[in-house]
C-alpha cells in the first residue's frame, strides 16, 4: 500500500499586507516547518496555503509517494476522502486551510452564496473565477482584530450625529430614514442600512476624497490637543487612512463591527456578511473558492454595485459574531468549531503535560493537521516510517487512518486539525 499519511511542505502567499520577516506568524511556522527555508527580514509574509488549490498546491515530503502534490495524489486516490465526501465534492478536498498573518487591513469585502457565485462566474470569469461559494471561518492565533457585519443601528446613529463628514456622504435624507427606522420593524431598518451603505459606497470619488482629508485633519488636531476622538472611531480612522490614503473604505468602520478575538477565538463568515481583517495571526478555513467581492481598502478590482446588492443588512453587535467551540464529548483535549456549512470543521486540539501518548483519531474524511507549538514522534500504521512533528510541520491524514503521537515537549502541545464532518 502506499502512504496514507504524510507530511506536506505548503506554499507561501506573500501579499503586500502581509506581517514582515519573522514578525510573521506565516514565516516563524516555515521557518520551524523546515529548518533550510531562508527567511526574507524585508518580505511580508501572509498565507500559508495547506490543500490543493491550483495556485497553491501542497507539496508531499516523502519520496515514496510518486505524485509530487497533494492535488495529484487525491486525484489518483480519491477514496483518501471517505466515502461521503468523496461523493459529496465529487472526488475533491472541498477545504483550503491557511495561516494568515495580517500587518495592514484585507479589502472591505463578501463572499457570495453559490446562486450568486454561479451567476457573477458566467457573467464576468475574469473577476469571479469559480462558481463556488465561500464561507470561511478564522480562529485567532494571536490577538486578532477585524471588522464584522453590520453595527447595531444605535452606533451607526450616532456616528451620523457625530461625524459631520459621514453625514455629507451619506446625505440628510438616507441619514434621517436610518435615525427613524425603528427596531420593531427590521425590513424597514435594513432596507434603510442598504440606502445609507449603497449611498456611501457609491459616492462620487472627488468629494469623498475631500471629505476625507476634512475628517482626518479634524481628527488629528482633537488627538493632538488630547481630546477624546472615540465618537469618530478616531483611532482606527487614522490607522487605516494611513494603510490606504484617500480610500472609501475608510468610512465603512462607521457602519461594520469592529471584532477582536483572542487566541482560540473564532470569527465566522457566511455568505454576503461584510467583513474586513485588520490586525494579528490566525488560522483560517474557507470552502474551495476564488470568490471575493471587494469594495476598498484595496488596489484590486472593487465591485461596488455587487456588494452593495448582496450584502446581509442585519445589524447585530460585535459580540454575537464570536464564533464559540465546543468541547468534544468523546476527547475533553479537543474543541471542535463546527459551522453551519457542510464543507469545513476546525478541530483544535490541546495536549497538555501530563499526557505522553495521544491518538489523533481515525475519522470518515480526509484531514489536515498542523502543529502550532510542541514536539511528537508521529507513528500510523498508514505512515512509510515515524514522522517528526514539530512546530510548522503539516500533515495529511487520509480518512479512517490514525496517528499515534509520543510527546517529548515539557509543555503539551496545540494543534489545528480540518476536516470535513458529514
Amino acid at each position: 500500500f502506499p502512504p496514507a499519511v504524510f507530511p506536506l511542505s505548503c506554499v507561501v502567499q506573500n501579499y503586500s499586507w502581509g506581517k514582515v520577516g519573522l514578525e510573521s506568524e506565516v514565516a516563524k511556522l516555515l521557518a520551524s516547518g523546515d529548518p533550510l527555508v531562508q527567511i526574507q527580514p524585508d518580505q511580508p509574509y501572509a498565507e500559508l496555503w495547506m490543500g490543493t488549490h491550483p495556485r497553491g498546491d501542497a507539496l508531499i515530503r516523502d519520496n515514496r509517494i510518486p505524485q509530487k502534490t497533494l492535488g495529484q495524489w487525491i486525484a489518483d486516490n480519491p477514496a483518501c476522502l471517505g466515502a461521503k465526501v468523496k461523493d459529496a465534492f465529487q472526488g475533491r478536498l472541498p477545504f483550503l486551510f491557511k495561516v494568515l498573518s495580517v500587518n495592514t487591513a484585507l479589502s472591505v469585502q463578501a463572499h457570495p452564496n453559490k446562486e450568486l457565485a454561479a451567476k457573477l462566474h458566467a457573467q464576468f470569469p475574469e473577476h469571479y473565477p469559480d462558481a463556488n461559494h465561500k464561507p470561511e471561518m478564522a480562529i485567532a492565533l494571536t490577538p486578532f482584530e477585524g471588522m464584522c457585519g453590520f453595527r447595531p443601528v444605535e452606533e451607526i446613529v450616532s456616528f451620523l450625529q457625530n461625524v459631520p463628514e459621514l453625514r455629507a456622504l451619506i446625505g440628510e435624507v438616507a441619514a434621517e430614514q436610518l435615525e427613524r427606522s425603528g427596531s420593531d420593524d427590521p425590513r424597514g431598518v435594513s432596507a434603510a442600512l442598504r440606502v445609507c451603505f449603497t449611498r456611501l459606497m457609491k459616492s462620487e470619488k472627488k468629494f469623498f476624497v475631500d471629505q476625507l482629508n476634512m475628517l482626518v485633519k479634524r481628527i488629528s488636531q482633537e488627538a493632538a490637543e488630547g481630546k477624546d476622538t472615540s465618537g469618530s472611531n478616531g483611532d482606527l480612522l487614522l490607522r487605516l487612512h494611513s494603510q490606504y490614503p484617500g480610500d472609501i473604505g475608510c468610512f465603512t468602520i462607521y457602519f461594520l463591527n469592529l471584532v477582536r478575538l483572542e487566541p482560540g477565538e473564532a470569527l465566522f463568515l457566511g455568505a454576503n456578511e461584510p467583513h474586513a481583517y485588520l490586525h494579528g495571526d490566525c488560522v483560517e478555513i474557507m470552502a474551495c473558492s476564488d470568490n471575493t467581492v471587494r469594495a476598498g481598502l484595496t488596489p484590486k478590482f472593487i465591485d461596488v454595485l455587487t456588494l452593495c446588492e448582496m450584502l446581509n443588512y442585519t445589524p447585530a453587535p460585535s459580540s454575537s459574531k464570536i464564533f464559540p467551540a465546543a468541547q468534544s464529548q468523546l476527547d475533553p483535549n479537543v474543541y471542535l468549531y463546527d459551522p453551519p456549512v457542510p464543507d469545513f470543521t476546525i478541530m483544535r486540539i490541546e495536549i497538555p503535560t501530563s499526557i505522553k501518548l495521544y491518538l489523533i483519531s481515525a475519522m470518515d474524511s480526509a484531514s489536515i493537521l498542523l502543529v502550532i507549538q510542541g514536539t511528537a514522534v508521529g507513528t500510523s500504521t498508514a505512515a512509510a516510517s515515524e514522522m517528526s512533528l514539530h512546530r510548522g510541520s503539516v500533515l495529511f491524514i487520509s480518512a479512517n487512518e490514525s496517528i499515534s503521537l509520543h510527546l517529548s515537549s515539557p509543555d503539551g502541545m496545540l494543534l489545528f486539525r480540518a476536516c470535513c464532518l458529514l
